[in-house]
């Protein structure tokens, strides 16, 4: 499916989809949080490559903090994948943001570098990422947004109250939700629908650690979606990596935190 065609299905309400698109099964990946992991990345596409998808969407957060930010933005247009706007992303578009949502230097050093390092090209691209967006599957729907479907820096937790994720997930609401941004695989059932967190492609947490320092993971994380005549099957997936590659990456690169995301796959 080329990017014209894939946008056109991403982008529609669910009352301007084709007959074809509202029934039947559909399989679906989503990753989120590359976070400028080129090593992580292509392990995820080529597993979902064996797997088998009709569509890949990603949940944003495509190129900061890690060592290949270009690479990976590289990867993504290659993949004619549609994306929805993260947090990070925006605070490449622009520069002031991130100091409204942090103020630890060594993360606003690394969103500078990689800004850096990016094309002009590249920014035009993270400029077409949307907010939240609409995806028909079968014959239900996902919801897809960053954080929730009202803010890209709001936590979706698997502890998170029942009343307080009301009112995170808001009115516009589909048969599944699916995001990213803490870094956390999760899948919770709330009043009938699915809640899921994909997880993080370039930099999974062991822990929920709300703007701390973590410890990273040394697997890559995404999910697949499938729903068949209405009933949604969903498989968290975890890819492993070579940790020598994720080293030498590491130590190639000049971002500000290469030192310590090296320490992560010792």
């Amino acid at each position: 499916m080329g990017i014209s065609a894939a946008l056109d299905i991403f982008y529609q309400s669910p009352s301007r989809q084709p007959a074809s698109a509202t029934k039947g099964a559909m399989r679906v990946a989503l990753l989120s949080d590359i976070h400028g992991n080129e090593i992580a990345l292509r392990a995820v596409l080529a597993d979902i490559k064996r797997r088998g998808v009709d569509q890949t969407v990603c949940l944003g957060d495509v190129a900061t903090l890690g060592p290949s930010p270009q690479r990976s933005v590289d990867l993504l247009i290659e993949l004619n994948c549609p994306c929805i706007m993260g947090n990070h992303d925006a605070f490449l578009l622009e520069p002031g943001l991130v100091k409204t949502y942090t103020q630890a230097s060594a993360v606003i050093d690394a969103i500078d570098w990689c800004r850096d390092q990016l094309s002009s090209g590249s920014f035009d691209y993270l400029r077409t990422f949307k907010p939240v967006a609409e995806l028909p599957l079968g014959l239900g729907a996902m919801l897809l947004y960053h954080g929730s479907p009202r803010s890209n820096v709001e936590d979706i937790l698997a502890t998170t109250p029942p009343e307080q994720l009301d009112v995170l997930l808001g009115e516009r609401q589909a048969s599944v939700m699916a995001g990213g941004h803490t870094h956390v695989q999760m899948l919770r059932q709330h009043r009938g629908r699915l809640v899921l967190n994909v997880g993080s492609v370039g930099m999974p947490f062991r822990d929920y650690v709300a703007g701390a320092r973590p410890t990273i993971l040394a697997h890559a994380e995404y999910a697949v979606l499938e729903e068949i005549n209405g009933v949604v099957d969903v498989s968290l997936c975890r890819v492993p990596l070579d940790r020598t590659a994720m080293r030498d990456s590491l130590a190639r690169s000049t971002s500000p935190l290469s030192g310590w995301l090296a320490e992560q796959y010792v």
